[in-house]
């Protein structure tokens, strides 16, 4: 499973469902644009540091992009850029579940729905 942004910001938040969901993934993977969004979020090396230290203790895999993934998220910036709302950043973490060969979990389905050959898990925050 491929974590979105969105629910690892949920679980640093405190939320008990998106952690549940990472508790239960047997390999938990994000992006590396995942990754670099998390640290551009970070306030102070204190929250950098709670970040890596949440991340090694769950066993992330961080995917690094690859020329496929690179080539794939330029199709589908050309092909659904326009309207859709997915953004580069979207873009790269769809090519990344795509060519892993995982399912993205998020709670943004909408930006993410317009990916025809993206499986999705959509989490819904209560």
């Amino acid at each position: 499973m491929l974590f979105d942004t969105d629910i690892l910001i949920w679980v640093l938040r405190g939320h008990r469902g998106a952690a549940g969901l990472i508790d239960d993934a047997r390999e938990p993977r994000i992006s590396v644009v995942t990754w670099m969004e998390l640290a551009m979020g970070a306030r102070s090396r204190a929250e950098m540091r709670s970040i890596k230290d949440f991340l090694g203790e769950h066993g992330f895999i961080v995917l690094p992009l690859s020329e496929n993934i690179g080539h794939r998220a330029a199709v589908y910036v050309e092909e659904y850029g326009l309207g859709s709302g997915l953004s580069v950043g979207d873009a790269l973490i769809a090519a990344t579940a795509v060519e892993e060969g995982v399912t993205l979990c998020t709670g943004n389905v909408k930006r993410f729905r317009v990916v025809k050959d993206l499986a999705l898990q959509p989490f819904r925050p209560r």
